[in-house]
């Protein structure tokens, strides 16, 4: 639709008052944020529905392949625009939610950009998010501190903090508490337009943005799709055409297919793709449910120096470096263990293996979830990268072919495994109904792909008939009824650990019925956290 000729936007309706709610949704905001819904709504469920057609090809066989109709695009000789000054060394991310102590640590951290992550690391309260845009506005404006008076600690951001990166929700989310036209609104508009209209001038006049991270994006048409946003967005605000720059999380398997598109489609926007690899686990269960050739083993053995995660990562670095993008490196979760450095050494040298491997192929940086594991990621990143970035390196010589993409993992299924996605899936899901959305879980930072992969790989281990072995060597076939056992277990392993009061008031009884019904539905559902919305919406 021509810029000058815009639909009516009509006026949003808030439907609860929280904490930095007057700062955030002020009158003009809320007329931009209705704007942007009003011209890119409609747009954006044609999209999604495209999404639903194109799963239900691949449930009865079509498997995802190369696109005929893009092979230009892919062989094209040509390059996206340049990358900014403030966005040309990222050896080392930092991740985290939107909580104000944790993105002052963060931005302290030592890494070279802090990603403010408002989607699988921060639970979708309306408070946790009202307070999240807050605190990007007082970053803004350099009063981003926090006193604790439980602590009697001071928070404060340092003279040269992590350069951020906001990462909206995904366009698969809606935002239940503003409605437009009385239906709610997309959570990606919403969580971008706020924090462009309220900063991105701002950051802008620094050199220091705006700049976000895409997620859960599964096709060019979807790139497209933000491509439109960004322009017409700048346009409203002021902003030249291309100044803000995206970096796209590469973590759908529809997406490894359409790489170069995606970055086509973005060319004027985009400065990299990121290796998401939890959520392309998650993605590759969800994709290929419907065929028994591709069940996974357990998490554990799903190592990315194999099978179709190598290719994945191989593919990122070769498309970024020849399209003259980052290719970003995936994530390191591991927290240190208090008072066991023997724990902490075996994490950490884990943690080099992971980034020598990473900064060998080529990438250009890299994730960690906790300030400890930066000087350990980037000891690894300044040893073997010499210049800011390494996408002067092609690597043009690894051919790919689609089947390779599609190769799945040779392993075992564990009673150990079996269990321990279900104790992770029901002890992250009762923390986010709690509103945290990063969760430390057996010394690792969790965050919503765990529960993904851990409740995906449980139904589809259920839907085509996996064998387990059990702790004695026999094997034994897992089923429904042996699922309810095993969940019913897990109760009482947290009712002996927090007693009933604890129970209850951690939410463990909604989050282990949302897991069990995800688990056993006839057909994968496609977000648990999508199910898990309403409960979280009745508890805040």
């Amino acid at each position: 639709m021509p810029l000058d000729r815009p639909p009516p936007a009509l006026p949003p309706v808030v439907l609860r008052a929280v904490p930095g709610s007057d700062h955030v949704l002020t009158p003009d905001a809320l007329a931009f944020i209705a704007d942007l819904q009003g011209r890119f709504g409609l747009r954006l469920h044609a999209l999604m529905v495209a999404r639903a057609r194109r799963q239900e090809r691949i449930d009865r066989g079509e498997l995802p392949d190369y696109l005929p109709q893009t092979k230009e695009i892919r062989q094209g000789i040509w390059r996206a625009a340049e990358i900014p000054a403030a966005l040309e060394d990222r050896r080392v991310e930092i991740t985290g939610p939107v909580d104000r102590k944790m993105m002052i640590n963060a931005l302290n951290s030592g890494a070279r950009v802090f990603m403010a992550d408002f989607e699988d690391a921060t639970s979708p309260s309306f408070s946790n998010l009202i307070a999240g845009q807050k605190n990007l506005i007082d970053y803004r404006d350099g009063t981003l501190e926090l006193d604790d008076p439980d602590s009697g600690k001071s928070y404060r951001v340092a003279a040269d903090p992590a350069l951020l990166i906001m990462r909206p929700r995904g366009l698969h989310l809606s935002e239940s508490n503003v409605l437009i036209g009385g239906q709610p609104m997309s959570a990606s508009l919403f969580d971008f337009g706020l924090s462009l209209f309220h900063c991105g001038r701002a950051l802008a006049a620094t050199g220091r943005g705006p700049f976000y991270y895409l997620p859960k994006i599964e096709a060019h048409g979807e790139a497209r799709f933000w491509n439109e946003v960004f322009v017409y967005a700048q346009e409203k605000v002021g902003l030249a055409n291309g100044t803000i720059k995206a970096t796209v999380l590469l973590e759908t398997l529809p997406a490894a297919f359409e790489m170069d598109e995606i970055i086509w489609e973005l060319r004027d926007h985009i400065a990299g793709l990121n290796c998401g690899r939890w959520d392309y686990i998650f993605s590759y269960i969800k994709t290929l449910r419907n065929h028994d050739a591709y069940v996974l083993p357990e998490r554990a053995q799903l190592v990315m120096e194999d099978a179709f995660l190598a290719t994945y990562a191989a593919r990122v670095v070769k498309v970024c470096h020849r399209r003259g993008i980052h290719a970003m490196g995936g994530m390191s979760a591991a927290i240190p263990v208090k008072g066991d450095d023997a724990a902490n050494e075996e994490a950490f040298a884990k943690v080099r293996a992971d980034k020598k491997r990473e900064v060998g192929m080529g990438f250009d940086g890299c994730w960690v979830a906790h300030p400890d594991l930066v000087p350990v990621a980037q000891e690894v990143f300044d040893a073997e990268m010499s210049g800011p970035n390494q996408i002067r390196k092609p690597r043009q010589e690894w051919n790919i072919k689609p089947a390779m993409l599609l190769k799945p993992h040779q392993g075992t299924i564990t009673e150990a495994g079996l269990t321990t996605n279900i104790s992770v899936a029901i002890e992250y899901l009762a923390n986010w109904l709690q509103g945290r959305g990063a969760v430390p879980i057996n010394n690792q930072m969790e965050d919503a792909a765990t529960a993904e992969i851990s409740r995906a790989q449980l139904w589809q281990w259920l839907r085509h008939g996996a064998t387990v072995t059990l702790e004695s060597g026999e094997e034994r076939l897992f089923s429904a009824e042996w699922l309810g056992e095993l969940v019913q277990a897990e109760i009482v392993r947290i009712l002996e650990r927090l007693g009933p009061n604890g129970f209850h008031r951690g939410h463990y009884a909604s989050a282990a019925r949302i897991v069990q019904e995800a688990v056993t539905a006839p057909v994968l559902p496609d977000f648990i956290t999508v199910q898990a919305y309403d409960v979280l919406n009745a508890l805040d």
